[in-house]
């Protein structure tokens, strides 16, 4: 054969008489295995159980709450005031956002090294609406064993109504859900009002629908299929991860060989370990993993088998702790609980805790030294400049006044910059509680002081006295602009 020829590879079918090499047709659209969880009881379902309690009671309870006689949180859209209690936020405060989602992001990757998946077994939204879902599920189909018959079985009167029943508390749900949600945007005895009487405005209706919708779509029937595919969290978790990380661990050396027993044989005389193989932690487990195969990212670390798992061992007079929460260096040397603490403040950890704490302090102190108003000085684009009575050269301004206080405020209008400079309109103005106003202020240069300037813009000073009133102290802000002198 020449050097130059290729060498080729000969490719041909596969029979059966070929053993393992023959071939599996395995379809890419293959129907998802529906999971079904059993119910399971213990103290991290206790803690998941008190989240979900923590977290809905203030979703659904927050738009109800009165604060100065308004809605105490509101995101007021049309008027564009963001209320939180006592904080009136506006559109330019929108860095705080900002801050609060960095905030939260630290704060994920603190906990995440640490330990692990907390925030998704424990108290995201999609855990918290699939446990409330699956809760609703058992109580009118049963657990996980009358379920599975439930599905498998005909249709006859039993299953249809058991059936119906689950769907309409589930969209019961989705829509109370979808209109709490938009409770937050429009305030919500207003909105009471307004589905009653079926005169919701059209983004109303699509908010609701839509958010409910996918509430009951999310925690009804995708489940786990967004912790493992639509959620990228779990494909990223890996870079926070390290084997100091507390996650949720097979004991394998304690737990292998395994294999099922009398409860009063000894598991030395067998040579087994102390895993009995009851596979009771794959029927917990949400995303329906194996938990004994070790770290998957599917696993959201909600702990389901390591309550089910300590149930088994009581009953079998086994020490508990097969599955439990460990690190992967604690696990490998056999370290004690104590030992993997002390391995908690490393290098990564305490760059998180700092950056989270120099951030969150300083997104406290700009919330306590904000300005109790904010102003917007715009230059008239009707009138840049004129001259008016006795030769003074004159600039027209709007400035735009917003009260960020619940009590109605007022402000006195300054200027400086320039020798001369005043301001001739009524330099006073009232705003109401939480609301902007527009002032037209005319500003004026005497000839003087306007003959070296013209052709010329010049930077001037605003200044806006809050006046003290109330028990509130004066406070001040500066804003600057230009005063155009024509030739």
């Amino acid at each position: 054969m020449n050097s130059t020829e290729s060498r080729i590879i000969p490719i041909r079918s596969a029979s059966d008489d070929d053993g393992d090499a023959a071939s599996q047709v395995v379809s890419l659209y293959q129907k998802q295995q529906k999971i079904y969880a059993r119910a399971v009881h213990g103290w991290f379902a206790a803690w998941r159980w008190a989240l979900v309690w923590i977290t809905q009671l203030v979703f659904y309870g927050l738009p109800w709450l009165e604060w100065n006689e308004r809605q105490a949180v509101l995101f007021d859209l049309a008027a564009r005031r963001f209320y939180i209690f006592g904080l009136v936020l506006y559109p330019q405060d929108f860095i705080y956002l900002t801050a609060l989602l960095i905030i939260s992001a630290y704060a994920l990757f603190l906990f995440t090294a640490v330990g692990g998946r907390l925030w998704c077994g424990y108290a995201c939204p999609q855990t918290v609406y699939t446990e409330i879902y699956m809760w609703v599920e058992r109580r009118i189909e049963g657990d996980r064993a009358a379920r599975m018959r439930l599905d498998q079985g005909p249709w006859t009167f039993d299953k249809l109504w058991r059936k119906t029943a689950k769907q309409a508390v589930w969209i019961a749900i989705g829509l109370w859900t979808g209109f709490t949600f938009v409770g937050y945007f429009t305030p919500i005895r207003q909105l009471g009002v307004s589905v009653l009487s079926l005169g919701l405005g059209p983004w109303e209706w699509f908010w609701i629908l839509f958010y409910g919708f996918a509430t009951y779509g999310n925690a009804g029937y995708l489940r786990e299929q967004v912790c493992k595919y639509m959620c990228p969290y779990a494909r990223f978790q890996s870079a926070m991860f390290d084997r100091d990380t507390m996650i949720i661990t097979y004991d394998e050396a304690r737990g292998e060989p395994r294999g099922s027993r009398p409860r009063k044989a000894d598991p030395k005389q067998l040579g087994l370990g102390h895993c009995i193989d009851c596979t009771l932690c794959v029927q917990v487990c949400p995303t329906g993993i194996d938990i004994r195969k070790g770290l998957q990212y599917e696993c959201i670390g909600c702990a389901a088998c390591i309550d089910v798992c300590n149930g088994v061992m009581d009953k079998m007079n086994y020490p508990r702790g097969l599955i439990r929460y460990s690190t992967q260096n604690g696990m490998a040397q056999g370290w004690t609980r104590a030992q993997m603490f002390r391995r908690v403040l490393r290098p990564r950890v305490l760059i998180y805790a700092a950056i989270l704490g120099l951030i969150s302090a300083a997104f406290v102190g700009s919330l306590v030294l904000r300005s109790p108003f904010k102003v917007d000085v715009i230059r008239d684009r009707g009138t840049l400049a004129r001259i008016v009575e006795d030769g003074y050269i004159e600039n027209v301004y709007r400035l735009q006044i917003m009260n960020a206080l619940e009590q109605a405020q007022r402000y006195r209008v300054s200027v400086s910059g320039l020798e001369g400079l005043r301001v001739v309109s009524d330099p006073q103005i009232e705003v109401d509680r939480a609301a902007a106003r527009w002032l037209a202020v005319r500003v004026q240069l005497p000839p003087d002081s306007a003959e070296p300037l013209r052709g010329r813009s010049s930077p001037i000073e605003f200044r806006i006295d809050r006046l003290a009133q109330g028990g509130e102290p004066e406070r001040s802000v500066f804003e600057r602009s230009t005063f155009l002198v024509p030739r």
